[in-house]
């Protein structure tokens, strides 16, 4: 595996978006080796100069190509260039992959476990510490609390966020669904609309809001007849999501082909 001292040499998938810009920089200013990075096939950025950090770097469309040298591909994209990008990768020497894009499809799932047999795979939806600690404080108290308390998740992002519910709240009624010991798409209750939205006792609601520049705010309510109890984290900057991204990366260097989830590089 290509390394530059001890930290792995990376490439970045949509080096010029939000999330690979913030992890470009953040690395570049970490002293990690970027092999290169994509951008998509119409994008103004392709085949030019970028200043990435105090770097310099082109962009260009082919994962295969970006990776040439990387060690680890980190892709905070979208589900079809990520699935496009692990396809590609076969053919470069990348032994891991760090994965924080969201809103994949049953199926799409299912490729990415395919791949986890030829690349060790960390995929999270969210990859802030703070969130993988509410994700557990969330699952314990849906294990501890009875089923007269509901139970509902909000999320808010900024207005170009294309999935809905966001990665990181489907995280947490995944963690609502493990502390029950069901399975999420049982309890998970659509949002509520029409002359007919009761709720059932058991569902997990999802709320989603969209606006302005918002890097991230999710609430967990626990709610009875008595009482309510809200756990919740906001994200201040894209920084903490980049760092943990990387954190990731230091780890995922290291292991096995396999399908790794946050907690397992957080050893919780």
């Amino acid at each position: 595996m290509s390394v530059e001292g001890t930290l792995p040499i990376i490439a970045v998938a949509g080096i010029c978006g939000r999330m690979g810009r913030a992890i470009s920089e953040l690395a570049i200013e970490r002293g990690y080796k970027l092999s290169g990075g994509t951008e998509a096939e119409n994008s103004e950025f392709l085949g030019q100069a970028v200043m990435i950090g105090s770097r310099s770097v082109i962009p260009v469309f082919e994962p295969k190509v970006a990776a040439r040298q990387a060690a680890v591909w980190v892709d905070f994209t979208r589900p079809v260039a990520t699935l496009n990008a692990l396809k590609e990768l076969r053919q470069t020497g990348v032994e891991g992959v760090v994965i924080g894009t969201t809103g994949f499809t049953e199926d799409e799932e299912a490729e990415i476990a395919l791949a986890a047999e030829r690349f060790a795979i960390v995929k999270a939806g969210n990859f802030s510490l703070g969130i993988t600690l509410l994700c557990s404080l969330t699952k314990l108290a849906s294990q501890k609390l009875g089923s007269e308390w509901d139970i509902e998740i909000l999320e808010t992002h900024h207005r170009h966020k294309v999935d809905a519910p966001s990665g990181t709240a489907l995280m947490l009624g995944q963690a609502v669904a493990e502390g029950k010991q069901k399975n999420l798409h049982e309890i998970q209750r659509q949002p509520y609309h029409g002359s007919n939205a009761t709720r059932n006792e058991g569902d997990v609601g999802f709320a989603v809001r969209r606006a302005g520049g918002v890097a991230g705010e999710h609430e967990v309510m626990l709610a009875n007849e008595h009482e309510v109890v809200r756990l919740s984290h906001t994200a201040l900057d894209r920084k903490v999501f980049a760092q943990g991204a990387l954190f990731a990366t230091n780890w995922i260097a290291e292991q096995k082909p396999g399908l790794y989830r946050i907690e397992d590089v957080l050893d919780l």
